[in-house]
């Protein structure tokens, strides 16, 4: 199978999608290049589902307008739309052969019986199992499925392609090798996709650029390491991994939060902010450290501490408010005790202001 010449770019402007009384989808906007790899990623019942499937025509019409390759889709039905959807429970028909699924679509599409062979053989050489061919769902493992619902679809050579958490079924270490394998299968395609997950360290490993949902809005667009480095709000800011947020106030240059917590800080910003420091990005020490040029310092408590094998995760109790601090963990390192006196490091230049 060659590279997809039909992939196309989808523009969706001022979308909204209500069940009853209840939006479920509220002015979305958004813009995805020809052959990106486009994730959406938000908490359970965020929107993400609901708009893939806006998108897909599996589901009710929304307001605005949705267009793929410059055509307007909204209205259409799903079948003529020519995206391709990969369900999380991968929907093959268990009293069908391997062969049989994945020309299932061609035969609905009345191509001919000689090309319909030569397609599947070669959408199920991509997957590699076209060994499997004459076997039936129930005889496939988990990981095997997903890649036969994956061949399903793009043996049809749809413009767009849908991924509605296909990785949720799988075990944690099949889901690791899935995710690398359809990437590589999308890149090897050029085929414009859209995965839907909840999982960020999929979105992050996986996605060219990716979009955060919550309650049905889109709160920020871009990288991976765009949306982890700079977060826009206080949720992007704590979906995308760990944070430290601080409520608290610009007074006099410095951020001023409750039980006089109080850095120096340089900003423009205003009134009601939040300080937001990654773990990663303090440290803790024993013996008394002071302000230099590189952080700033904080007298501390111990609260309980967490072994994650690769890293010891403290959370330091400093001036009433909890701090959690990430430290490498190497053999031989000891984990410094609970209640032990200790004084946090924090990064000058990692620090983030966000308005409230």
């Amino acid at each position: 199978m060659t590279q997809n010449k039909s992939t196309a770019g989808i523009s969706i402007k001022n979308l909204g999608l209500s069940f009853g009384t209840t939006e479920v989808l509220k002015g979305v906007n958004l813009e995805i290049e020809p052959g990106e790899f486009f994730s959406f990623l938000g908490p359970s019942g965020s929107g993400k589902s609901t708009l893939l499937r806006a998108i897909s025509g599996f589901g009710p019409d929304p307001t605005g307008s949705i267009k793929i390759g410059g055509e307007e889709v909204t209205g259409l039905p799903a079948w003529q739309r020519n995206v391709g959807m990969v369900f999380q429970s991968y929907a093959l028909w268990p009293h069908m052969t391997i062969r049989k699924n994945v020309a299932f679509g061609l035969e609905e599409r009345k191509v001919s019986s000689t090309e319909i062979d030569g397609r599947v053989d070669d959408a199920l050489d991509l997957v590699g199992l076209k060994h499997l061919a004459d076997r039936t769902p129930g005889q496939l493992s988990g990981g095997q499925q997903q890649r036969i619902a994956l061949a399903r679809t793009i043996v049809v050579e749809p413009r767009v392609l849908l991924l509605d958490e296909p990785l949720s079924n799988l075990d944690a270490n099949l889901r690791v090798q899935m995710r690398r394998d359809i990437l590589a299968l999308q890149r090897e395609l050029g085929l414009t996709t859209i995965f839907v997950t909840h999982d960020q360290e999929e979105a992050n490993t996986i996605s060219d650029r990716m979009a955060v949902l919550d309650k049905g809005i889109i709160q920020q667009i871009g990288t991976p390491v765009e949306l982890y480095d700079q977060p826009q709000n206080r949720f992007v800011a704590s979906f995308l991994g760990t944070a430290n947020i601080i409520e608290g106030s610009i007074t006099e240059g410095h951020f001023v939060a409750e039980k006089d917590f109080k850095i120096p800080v340089k900003t423009d910003l205003t009134g009601n902010i939040y300080l937001v420091i990654r773990p990663q990005s303090v440290t803790i020490s024993e013996t008394e450290v002071t302000e230099n040029n590189r952080s700033y310092s904080l007298k501390g408590n111990i609260e309980y501490s967490e072994f994650l094998g690769e890293t010891v995760r403290y959370s330091v109790l400093s001036n009433g408010h909890s701090i959690l601090a990430d430290e490498s963990h190497l053999r031989g390192n000891k984990i410094v005790a609970n209640g032990q006196d200790v004084w946090v490091e924090i990064e000058k230049d990692q620090i983030l202001l966000l308005d409230r």
